[in-house]
């Protein structure tokens, strides 16, 4: 289910599309849809870099979750950098739809520093993340 199609649609703040897929923002958390076939690298993704440090910019904590209703790669090894450029990145999950999507975000975790990134669905993604943002808001606010 796109997050578009959920009950959560409403409540999307800004949406931003680009060649890689379509991001959506909330307060606290981005969902990112890539598209069916991608190869989602540094270059793919500029633009997703892009709108997301427009959006939180390197200070707000924020959390991303990967909304994996299509089928596309990743480049592992650029995971390094993409936690330099946000460092405000305090969480992060992937949704997967399908056995391979499931299959995938099990390997996308060995590369992450956050446990439990992998989740069946949507709501349940969005809850974990959200709960992993507004702790990390409440440990910088006390």
């Amino acid at each position: 289910m796109t997050i578009v199609d959920s009950n959560v649609g409403s409540q999307i703040l800004k949406q931003e599309q680009s060649e890689a897929g379509t991001l959506h923002f909330f307060n606290h958390i981005a969902v990112v849809e890539f598209y069916e076939g991608l190869h989602v690298d540094l270059n793919s993704g500029r633009q997703t870099i892009n709108d997301l440090m427009n959006y939180f910019g390197t200070t707000k904590p924020f959390g991303l979750i990967a909304n994996r209703v299509n089928s596309y790669s990743i480049s592992l090894l650029d995971t390094t950098e993409v936690k330099s450029i946000f460092p405000n990145m305090v969480a992060y999950g992937v949704v997967s739809h399908n056995e391979a999507g499931r299959m995938n975000a099990i390997i996308e975790s060995s590369f992450c520093s956050s446990n439990g990134i992998s989740f069946d669905n949507l709501y349940e993604g969005l809850d974990a993340v959200y709960l992993r943002v507004i702790n990390k808001l409440n440990t910088y606010l006390n």
